[in-house]
């Protein structure tokens, strides 16, 4: 298990190697991929991916942002305290938000399961999914470490450092300090097209 990123170019954390957690409001569990710093509280980003299976309250992360996406399942309606609603219906969907609010999550039909990125307010970060129609091309500056967690289909991460790894769905790679390329894996003779979330992170 690794909670940590050690000083390499890349690191890769296999879905197996996740470390199950439960949600601070006992609502759930979460399955930590990555923590900064190892141990503790305050962190300053965690990667986790979290099973729902039931509607109720997010647990209270004040002082975070947090970005969602949803993996698996038919969907999820975050209702917000101020009274505006969001909905995650599609896998690879994308939410951002801040942690400190009151939410609530009411499952569509059935459990689901979610990608979390949290990351302190302090702490400059951009995140998207892309498509890997044509390939994908990555980095990550002296003091900046850049996300790679493939979504539905396995992808092919070829580094500027000349490593080339497989990552498998819900695997997470991370760059520091160079850069990669992203290809989705052929199946058989039909190549895949992968979706995949980036985020990179001043920390």
């Amino acid at each position: 298990m690794y909670h940590s990123p050690v000083q390499l170019p890349l690191q890769v954390i296999r879905k197996c190697e996740f470390e199950s957690v439960p949600w601070k409001n006992g609502g759930g569990i979460t399955h930590e991929a990555m923590r900064v710093p190892q141990a503790g509280d305050p962190f300053r980003w965690r990667v986790s991916v979290a099973q729902i299976d039931a509607s109720g309250p997010f647990s209270n992360f004040s002082g975070y942002l947090r970005r969602m996406v949803l993996l698996r399942g038919t969907g999820v309606t975050l209702k917000f305290d101020a009274g505006e609603s969001r909905e995650l219906l599609k896998i690879g969907e994308l939410v951002e938000f801040d942690g400190g609010r009151q939410i609530y999550c009411e499952l569509l039909d059935g459990p689901c399961v979610d990608l979390n990125l949290m990351v302190a307010e302090s702490i400059a970060v951009q995140a998207s999914v892309a498509r890997l129609d044509a390939g994908v091309a990555v980095a990550a500056g002296k003091d900046q470490s850049t996300l790679i967690f493939g979504i539905d289909d396995p992808l092919l991460l070829e580094s500027d450092s000349g490593e080339t790894v497989t990552l498998q769905p819900w695997d997470l790679a991370v760059l520091r300090g160079s850069g990669a390329r992203l290809n989705r894996v052929a199946s058989g003779n039909i190549p895949t097209v992968g979706s995949v979330f980036i985020a990179t992170v001043n920390a």
